[in-house]
């Protein structure tokens, strides 16, 4: 099993941080490649025109591997998930009359791009709420998106995991009924890759797209994608000039050319090649497939497994631990029993840091957590009795 890897970050003792998924720490080992890019902006003339690729091949080459996809060149470098989430929505094939399906209450980036879309098509956008009821939550909601699959859905946008409470959903099941319809699946991974197990290879998916700065552990302001074939010809969110072909030869950028790069490659971001957040993405990912993702995963469960059944005696409602993930869970009040006022102001005491997500109050947990994290979280229910 994986030891906690505190060491690794530069967290405080007092500090009970179970809010990996707002934003992850750095790693020291991160913040030392983002310093290391700073220092060669002070000597641009030892810059070569292998210095805008190298890198961004290698930050390609590590996601290809965590995600299970066989071809890098699928990759694209994005500055943020908003970003990726409108190449796929703007590149999918929807008439008029046709829907796209989504979970209630998803992250806005998710929901804002298909609203625009399906409104200039014609097409309607369904949201598919969780059941009202906390027997069997996750699976309802999985029966309940399942069943709204039909042959008007052109695609389905949705994360592994729910963003505020952690809900799992059965992605080889929707997959499946997705592709008997004909229609496409989005992941939006930004609250799973790099805490949960994904395959690409397995799954199938049309599109992949993740923010760097929570569970890779990489820089703000950066984005990790993958695009299947189903996006293949499509048209990027801008035209820059490295994404076409033979951007490498810098003698010869005109005269200008029709092509672009193969795959994905039409879909990276203009200044792709930042020579600060590549190399701290660089080092996350190389650490994040040295732990391996599994292990993470693993990681989390057995931290929090002997402290569920005592916050649950102490008024917290928590999904069983198959309907949800590990490292993201949502805990929901019972009000009767606990005095939400209280509870705030013991985490201030005691250094708890949590996010409050609609109605849920979000617990992520990673590698750096350990058990004094989950005392400090059971004392502040103590003191939130009514």
């Amino acid at each position: 099993m994986l030891a906690c890897q505190r060491h690794h970050f530069r967290l405080p003792p007092e500090v009970a941080y179970l809010n990996c998924a707002y934003m992850s720490p750095l790693m020291e080992r991160v913040a030392a490649a983002g310093r290391t890019g700073v220092d060669r902006k002070f000597r641009p003339d030892l810059l070569t025109p292998n210095d805008f690729f190298d890198e961004v091949h290698r930050v390609k080459k590590l996601f290809a591997r965590l995600v299970e996809t066989d071809d890098p060149e699928r990759s694209a470098l994005l500055p943020s998930v908003s970003y990726g989430l409108a190449i796929a929505a703007n590149n999918t094939p929807i008439a008029a009359g046709q829907k796209v399906l989504l979970l209630a209450e998803q992250f806005p980036s998710n929901y804002y791009c298909w609203e625009r879309v399906t409104k200039e098509k014609g097409a309607e956008l369904e949201l598919i709420s969780a059941p009202s009821s906390d027997a069997q939550r996750a699976a309802k909601w999985n029966q309940n998106l399942l069943a709204a699959i039909d042959q008007r859905t052109a695609a389905v946008s949705i994360g592994h995991v729910h963003w505020a409470d952690g809900s799992l959903f059965d992605l080889p099941a929707i997959r499946a009924r997705t592709r008997e319809v004909g229609a496409l699946l989005i992941i939006d991974g930004t609250q799973s890759i790099g805490a949960l197990p994904f395959s690409v290879r397995e799954l199938g998916v049309d599109a992949l797209v993740c923010g760097t700065y929570k569970w890779l552990f990489g820089p703000y302001g950066m984005a990790l994608a993958y695009f299947g074939p189903a996006f293949d010809g499509g048209r990027p969110l801008e035209e820059n000039w490295i994404n076409r072909r033979d951007s490498h030869h810098f003698e010869r950028l005109v005269p200008y050319t029709d092509h672009y790069l193969p795959a994905a490659g039409r879909y990276s971001v203009g200044q792709q090649s930042n020579f600060i957040t590549v190399p701290m993405a660089i080092s996350s990912l190389q650490q994040l497939l040295e732990w391996k993702v599994s292990c993470i995963q693993e990681y989390a469960a057995q931290l929090q497994a002997p402290y569920l059944e005592r916050l649950q005696a102490l008024g917290a409602r928590i999904e069983a631990p198959e309907a949800r993930s590990a490292h993201l869970f949502g805990v929901r009040l019972r009000s009767e029993q606990v005095d939400a006022e209280k509870l705030g102001a013991a985490r201030k005491k005691h250094g708890v840091h949590l996010s409050q997500r609609g109605d849920s109050i979000r617990v992520s947990v990673s590698v750096f957590n350990e058990a004094q994290d989950f005392e400090r979280l059971l004392r502040c229910f103590e003191a939130a009795q009514h």
